[in-house]
């Protein structure tokens, strides 16, 4: 084993080509004030196994790769379940929210009619 270091975080972003961004949290004690405070970091990193948004993952640091790569995913240890049809009700549920909202004509003639009873009192 080598002394490389290793980070646990989640995968925050696969859009790029073989890379990913791994947002790695950690907690420490404010030196002078002696509270618990949360920090996050935000690592680009080489992946070859093709990780998906929300998954667990150990990162392990290595020779620079490009001008933001020094991290490679080593190994998927938690994997973000999704079953095929909650994207589809994800999908669903914003296709009836925006048919639900009242149309821009329907609102307009709404607040002139307003307008009009107002002039009129």
């Amino acid at each position: 084993m080598n002394n490389r270091r290793r980070l646990i975080g989640t995968v925050k972003s696969n859009k790029m080509d073989k890379t990913v961004k791994v947002e790695v949290a950690r907690t420490f004690q404010h030196p002078l004030y002696h509270k618990v405070v949360r920090g996050t970091n935000t690592f680009v990193a080489h992946d070859e196994i093709g990780c998906n948004v929300g998954d667990k993952v150990r990162i392990v640091e290595c020779a620079p790769i490009s001008r933001t790569k020094r991290w490679v995913v080593e190994e998927i240890i938690k994997v973000e379940v999704r079953q095929e049809g909650e994207m589809d009700a994800i999908a669903a549920a914003d296709i009836e929210a925006v048919e639900a909202e009242t149309p821009v004509e329907e609102a307009v003639e709404a607040i002139e009619a307003e307008a009009d009873e107002g002039e009129t009192k």
